[in-house]
């Protein structure tokens, strides 16, 4: 799918003045995943019965609401993650952006609001992301995260939709999400708490489904833990997904990962992920797997836009610890791993226009 840039006469006079400047003074190297505040954000504004027009850059800074912000009230906001790349060859890069688009609509008709076209979404990531060029790390220092929100803005005091929505992204440059860096992950399967149900809102990327899981996730972490892989409400026998990203399951060379029915994200890493492993003849399962799988498998990997790709080194359920070959060079996880880090990175041709070039 093709995505003509538009170019507002405020985007190209602030992306040439920090083109000509060359990379911010900033110590890549020490990088990790936090907020560093850039130069400017993109805002778009529209009422409940209208749809977005056009929207503009600003500088970078607090946002102005009222108290009674449906937003603040009743949680009726979305907001999604991806980044742009800077290759060796100096060529910046989205990818599969068009997907974090849809999903983004797919979300909001779920909690009654208006969202961007894909056109829209996509030209306002790229205007985001050449404002804030020089914020976009050297190739292999990271990457400049983008986080595209839709919030309903507008006052309300009952349950009930926002009369006014607005669009916003800011951006900031990351590399590693855990600190464990790319390291194996060692993971607490969680059985008191739930992250999503059947008929609720797990399918889509609310804000609201991320402040319940604080309190489980920093119980883990306070015990050594990197992150919560969480079971099904419904039988509790059924692995899920990671508070933070989605999980593969490796045996017998046969990869799996559970199915996006509504309580899983289904990730834009997770789908390309299983597209370019059958692409290249390895067979793939999206199926239920029962959490005694996942002590028996031969290998464990998370995905996500934040994450990436991460092996498993090790996961502790009721008391009991398994562990997992991890650094095998020749694991499913960073074979996968190689092949789509090459699309990404122009190593690998691609061939099905997942890669969007922003200058």
């Amino acid at each position: 799918m093709a995505h003509a840039a538009t170019s507002s006469p405020i985007s190209s006079a602030l992306s040439h003045a920090r083109s000509e400047n060359g990379y911010t003074e900033i110590d890549w190297d020490k990088l990790g995943f936090g907020l560093t505040p850039t130069d400017y954000m993109y805002v778009m504004k529209c009422s409940r019965d209208e749809e977005f027009t056009e929207g503009q850059l600003i500088p970078y800074g607090n946002i102005e609401l009222s108290p009674a912000a449906c937003v603040l009230n009743y949680g009726q906001g979305l907001f999604e993650g991806l980044k742009a790349m800077r290759r060796e060859n100096g060529k910046l890069v989205l990818f599969r952006a068009d997907q974090n688009a849809l999903r983004m609509r797919i979300g909001a008709e779920r909690v009654c609001m208006p969202s961007p076209s894909v056109d829209q979404f996509i030209d306002a990531v790229k205007q985001t992301a050449l404002a804030n060029k020089r914020w976009i790390p050297p190739p292999g220092k990271g990457s400049l995260y983008l986080r595209p929100l839709l919030l309903g803005t507008g006052a309300v005091l009952g349950v009930a939709p926002a009369p006014e929505y607005t669009f916003l992204i800011y951006a900031s440059p990351v590399r590693n999400y855990f600190k464990e860096g790319n390291a194996a992950l060692n993971l607490y399967v969680e059985d008191q708490f739930d992250r999503a149900s059947r008929g609720g809102a797990g399918g889509v990327k609310s804000i609201t489904n991320y402040a319940p899981g604080l309190k489980p996730l920093e119980r883990a972490k306070k015990n050594g833990y990197s992150d919560v892989l969480y079971l099904d409400s419904e039988s509790g026998k059924y692995i899920e997904e990671v508070s933070t990203c989605n999980i593969f399951v490796v045996k017998d060379s046969i990869i799996s990962t559970p199915p996006t029915k509504g309580t899983i994200l289904p990730g834009v890493t997770r789908k390309s992920i299983v597209e370019i492993a059958l692409e290249n003849g390895f067979k793939v399962e999206e199926r239920q797997i029962a959490v005694e799988e996942l002590l028996e498998a031969d290998e464990a990997f998370c995905t996500g836009t934040a994450v990436v790709m991460v092996p498993v080194g090790s996961v502790t359920y009721k008391g009991k610890r398994v562990d997992y070959q991890a650094t095998n060079a020749n694991s499913m996880c960073k074979r996968l791993m190689s092949l789509y880090s090459g699309i990404q990175n122009g190593l690998i041709e691609d061939k099905k226009g997942w890669i969007i070039e922003i200058n």
